[in-house]
């Protein structure tokens, strides 16, 4: 049973004088996309005849087929707190759909939602808990952001040395008013870095929270004067940002298939075969959990950022943690996703890894329970540890290497983000950074 029907959503638009609805969806590329409509079409909206230009939207269509519907999910019906409260503003978040009825093959949220019931025809629920890092900067004379920061806070600092502190105040209570339960927030390592946590739910809802949460951040630092960014890694020698992904498979009545008091590590052997799925994948899914050229500057030793696909229970540096709680509270925590990756397409691929690693009884490798960081590189290759992509091309070609991440995402998506993505590393590969000035321009 879903929260809401369409008479209580043309209830709560008239009963709280909603104008305006956003019918939001995300792109494959992560990018929140929306077409705003007023009340008086609702009624169009809900029965899905809302369309628009596939074709204007990077990595859709092609502009021959280039009409593409809208329908809402009606449990996503959200007011923003932010806008007016005469004339108020909603959003709705869709599925898209082609004219012939189908799910669009290139929506992110179609290709999760995929995934999330194979999982359920197994018996089983994905639930996500994600932890999304993101920065404050000043912005310039015109509005546009720089990265520049007053502030010298790092882990767990507070006012006055956290200057964020009012910040992330306005944005917890706004996400609360949002329907959010907000865990956690608080200074991160870097200056001007910043974390706040909400309760996992399940897979499709924690996405769009993921997506949700981001534009409200944004919003919130905007009114501040600030700019808040989720790139990976806007300044060289800080931390960059991650977004840890906490993940567990529940069976239908509500248990932890991933504990099991009487294993090692209170893990059960289920619990070891999705590790051992994630770790067999992680190259190939390394372009959907970092995206970005600038992704890859993050993924390098000394800043936190995973390396090596290895997995441990007692410490922070290889791919994989499992945090110490047991109980309901198992999980595994994936630490290379980057905010940048479009979450619909990191938990598909999440899932579908652990769920083959299940299904197929892979074994998992020794843990790795000592810093990776320093071990040798003898003693790595002799562990067997292997690395992640070091760049955005090596990541898209361990992408196309891995046959079964590649039907998990589909043939449009594949071709289409990979096509985007070698174009974006060949941009890059020919600009003249600044480093570039700075070592060599008066040498030679």
């Amino acid at each position: 049973m879903g929260k809401y029907t369409k008479e209580d959503i043309f209830r709560l638009v008239e009963e709280e004088d909603v104008e305006f609805i956003r019918l939001q969806f995300t792109d494959m590329f992560g990018v929140l996309k929306n077409v705003a409509i007023t009340s008086s079409q609702l009624e169009k909206a809900l029965s899905n005849k809302c369309m628009f230009d596939g074709s204007s939207v990077e990595g859709f269509v092609r502009i021959e087929e280039s009409d593409m519907y809208l329908y809402p999910d009606l449990d996503t019906f959200a007011i923003f707190p932010w806008r007016p409260q005469q004339g108020k503003v909603a959003r709705l978040i869709c599925d898209v759909y082609t004219p012939d009825g189908n799910p669009f093959e290139g929506d992110p949220r179609w290709i999760l939602k995929k995934v999330v019931n194979e999982a359920k025809q197994m018996g089983y629920t994905f639930e996500v808990g994600p932890e999304c890092e993101f920065f404050l900067f000043h912005t310039d004379d015109n509005g546009l952001p720089t990265t520049l920061t007053h502030e010298k806070a790092g882990y767990f600092d507070l006012g006055p040395t956290d200057l964020g502190e009012n910040v992330r105040r306005d944005m917890v209570l706004t996400l609360e008013d949002m329907g959010f339960e907000i865990e956690a927030s608080h200074h991160e390592v870097a200056p001007a870095q910043h974390e706040i946590d909400f309760k996992y739910d399940e897979a499709i809802k924690t996405a769009d929270n993921i997506m949700t949460f981001k534009l409200t951040v944004k919003t919130i630092a905007k009114r501040h004067g600030l700019y808040a960014t989720f790139m990976p890694k806007p300044k060289f020698g800080i931390n960059g940002s991650g977004m840890h992904v906490n993940m567990s498979l529940a069976t239908q009545d509500g248990k932890n298939i991933f504990a099991d008091e009487n294993g090692k590590l209170g893990l059960s052997e289920d619990a070891y075969h999705f590790i051992a799925g994630l770790l067999k994948h992680a190259k190939g899914m390394a372009v959907i959990t970092n995206p970005l050229v600038n992704s890859y500057k993050r993924l390098v030793p000394g800043y936190e950022a995973p390396v090596y696909i290895a997995w441990s229970a007692t410490n922070r540096s290889p791919l994989i943690r499992i945090p110490a709680s047991r109980g309901n509270g198992t999980r595994v925590e994936l630490r290379n996703p980057d905010p940048a990756a479009n979450p619909y397409l990191v938990l598909a691929t999440c899932l579908a890894a652990g769920l083959d690693g299940i299904k197929n009884k892979l074994e998992v490798p020794e843990s790795i329970d000592r810093n990776i960081f320093e071990m040798t590189d003898e003693e790595i290759k002799e562990a067997g540890v292997d690395t992640l992509p070091e760049n955005l091309y090596d990541a898209v070609e361990c992408l196309k290497k891995d046959e079964f991440i590649c039907g998990v995402l589909g043939d449009h998506v594949v071709e289409k983000y990979t096509e985007a993505k070698i174009k974006e590393w060949n941009e890059y590969k020919v600009q003249v950074q600044q480093w570039e000035l700075d070592e060599y321009l008066y040498k030679f």
